[in-house]
């Protein structure tokens, strides 16, 4: 079914944030019928804000940028195309089992999108030496609730690998070999399940042409690794607009 005339113009000025600021829309507006949601799903990738003294992640940059620390930015976030408000669920530490409880409630009724990022923490907490069914165990419960999430698109990112592939940094105590393997077989998992699902935001690739700076803590985003997430989310989040569904219709694929 074709877009409505205002779901037409939405997506338009979605489309062209990224090369034409336009005005900042008045708070009162944010919060409107037709105002775009963007949630957050999963863990610190998108959970880092605890982490940088601005209190910045992902979610809120995507929103919002903050023009004096990414001028770069500058009108290329959601409320330089329209009214739009986050809901930001994901949360630090979280595995593959927190998924359903950080979407309790969720009840979509205008044009939104989802984020999600998961993984890393199930292979820090055994994945990474898994020699049998675990990783088998873990697609079965992101499959279960990528089915059920009432939102689309959704935009799955694989988890990235903070040691630039150098075997000398591993830190998890487990043979790198089969850390790696079992790493790339998650990724695997994302990418399949997002080809169903959504789209594929390719964290792992993008993070691997930064430097240690854009991570602190060893494993978690720092306020440049933030907006590196961001960096790379924006553009399918711009692509993806086009193939938002109606209100009611958050079931469908996108595109239908």
């Amino acid at each position: 079914m074709a877009p409505d005339p205002e779901r037409r113009q939405w997506m338009a000025a979605l489309a062209s944030a990224m090369l034409t600021p336009i005005a900042m829309p008045k708070e009162r507006d944010v919060d409107g019928p037709e105002a775009f949601t963007l949630y957050t799903f999963g863990d610190s990738i998108l959970d880092c804000g605890h982490y940088n003294p601005h209190g910045l992640h992902p979610g809120s940059l995507l929103l919002r940028n903050d023009d004096r620390l990414f001028p770069d930015f500058k009108g290329r976030d959601l409320l330089s195309a329209g009214p739009a408000r986050l809901e930001h669920r994901a949360r630090d530490g979280a595995t593959v089992a927190d998924l359903a409880g950080q979407v309790r409630a969720v009840l979509p009724g205008g044009p939104s999108a989802a984020l999600l990022t998961i993984g890393g923490n199930d292979l820090l907490r055994g994945l990474a030496a898994d020699r049998g069914p675990g990783i088998r165990r873990f697609a079965d419960s992101l499959n279960a609730f990528l089915k059920a999430l009432p939102i689309r698109p959704v935009l799955v990112g694989t988890v990235y690998d903070p040691t630039f592939n150098d075997d000398s940094r591993n830190f998890l105590g487990t043979d790198a070999r089969l850390a790696r393997a079992n790493h790339r077989r998650v990724n695997e998992t994302m990418a399949e399940l997002a080809s169903r699902y959504g789209h594929l935001v390719d964290l792992h690739a993008h993070f691997l042409t930064g430097d240690p700076g854009w991570y602190t803590r060893t494993i978690e985003p720092s306020l440049r690794g933030a907006s590196e997430v961001r960096r790379a989310f924006w553009p399918r989040l711009v692509s993806a607009a086009t193939a938002l569904p109606k209100p009611g219709t958050a079931g469908a694929r996108p595109g239908q």
